[in-house]
């Protein structure tokens, strides 16, 4: 074994030890029983897939695709996400159900990283995604229930960014003329990055009236206002039409009681190349990155001969826990030492605790180096069973 890499992980991989894969366990199925709660049934789908389809489809760059050989020559990869993979199973093996499905998943997913930065290669995804339904009552529901499971995580402090691909396509067409010209902007507005937005803006070849009407796009973030100030910014209809859905969402989401959660947000866009209408964001307030998100990718069916429109989104489970703190401590294991003429009533003494629901290690004393390094481990009351009984 080469001693160089002997303790060391492939970039971006990480190890999760007992305590932290106990809180993982314990948000996991906080969101999972929300999730079953609204009626999402969840599906698993393979590890590995085929480059050619759900690879292509997934719209993670290539660069980040873990890419391997079949015995036969064709190229697979890690599932980059979980949206296409859903797709191709609602277009195969779902084919006959009949529309919506609601489908949740809890998975890791892998992208490949270029370099070291902290930025994890393999994460865990929970999240859901309902198929087949294109009214904005399925955006409301969507949205409303990621708040849902987030809140029953015990997360408290948290907002949720709202707004729309289709209005900011259909702005900077209208200004820009060309797609290159847009993606450079969008870049600046994925990136967070808007200091290089404003600067990109006044070098642009373009009358001062479209750079006010760029300019002002990054002031189109806040309250339910600002719906009304971007109606107000542009005739073009497309842009109109983005407005008037996100708009509709708004009323659908006091219906859910849950605006408080949430903000209009039109500088949001995505990476992911599916998506066609509606986005969101959420982040946690002493996170300072991305939590979950999800959207609305209406022709990503296509691609597996079966189009359908859809709607979903994707909690960070790595993220939320680190965004929930400490909050939640495991349950704490006893410990039951005995000696070996005892051994009949330590294993008597562990069933019964177990039986309570307890959890309990039972553990022969002439199999530990170190008593009060061992004993050390557990907050709970530690039985020792000797010569002298339960002590």
């Amino acid at each position: 074994m080469n001693k160089l890499f002997m303790f060391e992980k492939p970039l971006g991989m990480r190890d999760t030890l007992p305590q932290l894969h106990e809180v993982k366990k314990h948000v996991r199925t906080k969101l999972a029983d929300e999730i079953s709660a609204w009626g999402y049934q969840t599906i698993e789908t393979p590890t590995l897939e085929y480059y050619e389809t759900v690879g292509a489809a997934s719209a993670i760059q290539d660069r980040q695709l873990f890419k391997l050989l079949d015995q036969q020559g064709h190229t697979l990869v890690l599932r980059p996400d979980m949206t296409a993979p859903i797709a191709r199973v609602a277009a195969s093996r779902l084919k006959e159900e009949g529309y919506p499905l609601r489908l949740a998943y809890d998975a890791n997913v892998f992208r490949a990283q270029q370099r070291e930065g902290g930025r994890p290669a393999e994460f865990e995804q929970v999240g859901i995604e309902l198929i087949g339904d294109s009214t904005s009552s399925a955006d409301a529901e969507v949205i409303a229930l990621m708040i849902a499971a987030l809140k029953n995580a015990g997360l408290e402090d948290f907002s949720v960014a709202i707004g729309h691909v289709g209005f900011v396509n259909a702005l900077f067409v209208e200004i820009l003329g060309n797609e290159e010209r847009a993606n450079s902007l969008r870049r600046f507005l994925y990136e967070k990055n808007y200091v290089g937005f404003r600067e990109h803006v006044k070098n642009l070849p373009l009358s001062s009236i479209d750079k006010q009407q760029l300019l002002q796009l990054l002031q189109l973030r806040g309250d339910h206002q600002k719906i009304a100030e971007a109606r107000e910014m542009t005739e073009n209809q497309d842009a109109r039409k983005a407005i008037e859905e996100l708009d509709l969402l708004w009323s659908q989401l006091e219906s859910y009681g849950v605006t408080d959660y949430v903000k209009i947000d039109l500088n949001i866009v995505s990476h992911m190349s599916y998506y066609t209408g509606i986005l969101f964001e959420g982040y946690a307030q002493n996170l300072g990155f991305l939590l979950c998100n999800g959207g609305r990718y209406d022709q990503l069916l296509e691609k597996f001969n079966r189009a359908a429109p859809a709607t979903g989104f994707g909690i960070r489970l790595d993220r939320l826990v680190e965004a929930l703190g400490n909050g939640h401590r495991s349950a704490p294991t006893s410990l039951i030492l005995f000696s070996q003429e005892h051994r009949h009533e330590a294993i008597q003494l562990a069933l019964e605790k177990r039986k309570c629901g307890d959890s309990v290690v039972l553990q022969d004393i002439t199999g530990i180096e170190d008593v009060d390094l061992f004993t050390s481990r557990y907050e709970d009351v530690v039985y020792f069973i000797g010569k002298q009984g339960k002590a």
